[in-house]
Parts: structure tokens; C-alpha cells; sequence
């Protein structure tokens, strides 16, 4: 029976400078769907005013998550609590603390973005004066008060979201909660988001937590929790994460890349692993390393990489497959998994 790779990798250790108690704290939190698992325990927390990310391929229950820390779904076991409230026992009053921005745009385009906030603002009890000078402060922050009457749907895709943004905070919550939030945004609008939401931890002590499949936006978070399969595998900051991985991540394309990785284990004494006709070693110095490989089988390579340590790379090593990946099938290594990309 193959094991599983998760039962190979150290489990992730809570971290945190902070001696502050938690704003959200998720303790054990197990979800199922009738005969499928999608969260197996999960347990972290959010210190006050840190940039979370749950970072995860699609199915490994960073939504599912998600939906529970905004009050959407009860888990079938565990807790989660938010500024002290359980989201289980306690959602309404929860519900007063957090702002949640869903993937699926919730705006109206056929209302102006004063209207859209007018109507958000008195879900929350606003009203009069107070209101209208809390949208005119909201509008002026995400850089949309000179387009406070115009109708949302002629507003540019990073604008909309930029909305819906102003509507998770209008009431001045104390956590933000974002489902993928730059879908369909281009690396502009993207970048500009990312720029706001490092001011509303940095200026308005905003704790946010972010769910996202990007790579290159995990790393701008302070601390990230990487989700597989339901399994919480790997917690910490990005450079503490890569760190542990440390030297450099080299890669060997070849014909027969299973016959090459046996042949290198055998004559540098190292660690090799095969994924997609790749051979891939975790090693110090690899730019020294390569010329030995190329010059022990000449001819045999075809192409090959050197590079440092990368999220990826830690979620490779810590479940033994690609972050994005189908068809599971045997590696030859330690008994561990392989997964060919998809």
C-alpha cells in the first residue's frame, strides 16, 4: 500500500513574534460532504493586523474554509472563533466584526457606486448622516469619489472590485475575508489591489485573510497556511518556509529520466525524485553539481534549470506531487507519489 506523503513531511508548526492574542483562531476544524473529507483537522491562527494567506490548489479546501470563517457553513467538528466569537454559536455577532469579499461579484452594475453602498450600509443598520459621510470616506480611500454617480458596470474590472472592497468595509470591520479576490483582474488592477490591502493592515490594523492559488501573490502575505487535499501541510512566512528547504532546486530533463535518477542517486550519493520526465535534487551548490551531472552522462540531457527554493518547491516536498497536478501515479522513490501536471 503506497503511504501517504503527507504522513513523510514534518508537520507545520504554528509561529507567530506576536504575544497578542489571536483575532481568529481555527482549532481542529474537520469538514465533510457525505462520503468525501475536505478539511482534516485544520488548526492556525491570525494575529491582529497580519496579511494571512490560505494558499492551495482547487480541492484542497481553501474555500470550504473560507465559508466557514465567514459563517456560510457550519464544520462538521472543530471550532473557529473571530474577535472572540464563535462562528458557530455566536454568527450574528460575528458577523459585525468581519467584511467579506466572495469571488463571485456581489455589486449591482446597474447602480451607481454610492447606491451599491447605500443599500450595503443599511444591511449593517447605517443610516442618515452617518452613512452618507462613511460611503464619501470609503469612496476616497479605494480612489472612487469622483465616480460615486456612475453606474458600476462602466467601471473597469480592478474598479468593481474595488467596490466590492468598499462594501466589505463600511462598517468598520476588524477582519476582511477575500475569496480569490483578483479573478479576472489584469496585473494591473492586481497589483493595485495588493497595494491596498498592505495599507489597510499597515494604516487601519486590518487583519485580512486572503485565499488564493497564486504563487506569486502568497508571497506577499506575512504568514501562509498551504492547504493540500484538506491537510494543513506546511505554516509559517514565505521566508521561513523556503528557508527550510535551502541550497538549490535542480532539475534534469531526459529521455529516460527513471534510469538517469537511479544512476545519479547511485553516483553523487543524492536525493532524486522524477516528476513530469524530470529528475529534481534539493542541493547545495547547485551550479557546482551540474557540470559533474553533464559530464557523468554526456548526451543524456537535454535541458536542465537551476534555482532557488520556491513556494512550489515546498509544496513539492511537502506532498510529494506538483501544485497543480492529476492522475496519481507511483514514483520509484520512498514510496511516495507522483503526479504528472495538469
Amino acid at each position: 500500500m503506497t503511504p501517504n506523503p503527507l504522513a513523510l513531511a514534518e508537520p507545520p508548526q504554528q509561529s507567530s513574534d506576536s504575544t497578542s492574542p489571536a483575532i481568529i483562531s481555527v482549532r481542529d476544524v474537520v469538514h465533510r460532504y457525505q462520503d468525501r473529507t475536505a478539511l482534516h483537522g485544520v488548526s492556525f491562527d491570525v494575529q491582529s493586523a497580519e496579511l494571512f494567506g490560505l494558499l492551495g490548489p482547487n480541492g484542497s479546501g481553501k474555500t470550504t474554509l473560507f465559508r466557514i470563517l465567514s459563517t456560510l457553513m457550519v464544520p462538521t467538528s472543530g471550532t473557529a472563533t473571530i474577535a472572540g466569537f464563535d462562528a458557530v454559536r455566536e454568527p450574528a455577532s460575528l458577523r459585525r466584526h468581519i467584511g467579506v469579499v466572495f469571488q463571485a461579484q456581489s455589486i449591482d452594475p446597474k447602480l451607481t457606486a454610492y447606491e451599491n453602498l447605500w443599500h450595503q450600509g443599511h444591511l449593517y443598520g447605517l443610516r442618515g448622516s452617518d452613512l452618507k459621510r462613511r460611503i464619501e470616506e470609503i469612496l476616497s480611500r479605494v480612489g472612487l469619489i469622483d465616480r460615486k454617480a456612475d453606474r458600476v458596470e462602466t467601471f473597469s474590472g480592478g474598479m468593481q472590485r474595488r467596490i466590492e472592497l468598499a462594501k466589505g468595509l463600511l462598517h468598520h470591520p476588524e477582519v476582511l475575508l477575500l475569496d480569490e479576490p483578483t479573478t479576472g483582474l489584469d496585473p494591473g488592477a492586481r497589483h493595485d489591489l495588493w497595494q491596498y490591502l498592505q495599507i489597510l493592515r499597515d494604516q487601519e490594523r486590518v487583519s485580512i485573510i486572503v485565499t488564493t492559488h497564486l504563487m506569486e501573490e502568497a508571497e506577499r502575505c506575512d504568514r501562509l497556511a498551504i492547504l493540500n487535499e484538506g491537510n494543513l501541510v506546511a505554516l509559517g512566512t514565505p521566508e521561513s518556509l523556503t528557508r527550510e528547504i535551502g541550497g538549490d532546486v535542480v532539475s534534469f530533463e531526459s529521455s529516460d529520466a527513471e534510469s538517469l535518477a537511479e544512476r545519479i542517486r547511485r553516483r553523487f550519493r543524492v536525493d532524486a525524485t522524477v516528476m513530469n520526465n524530470q529528475v529534481r535534487l534539493e542541493i547545495e551548490n547547485g551550479h557546482r553539481f551540474v557540470p559533474d551531472v553533464v559530464e557523468a552522462f554526456p548526451g543524456e540531457i537535454q535541458s536542465l534549470s537551476v534555482s532557488k527554493p520556491t513556494l512550489e518547491d515546498v509544496f513539492i516536498r511537502r506532498t510529494g506531487h506538483r501544485f497543480w497536478s492529476e492522475d496519481i501515479v507511483p514514483e520509484k522513490k520512498s514510496g511516495k507519489r507522483k503526479r504528472s501536471s495538469s
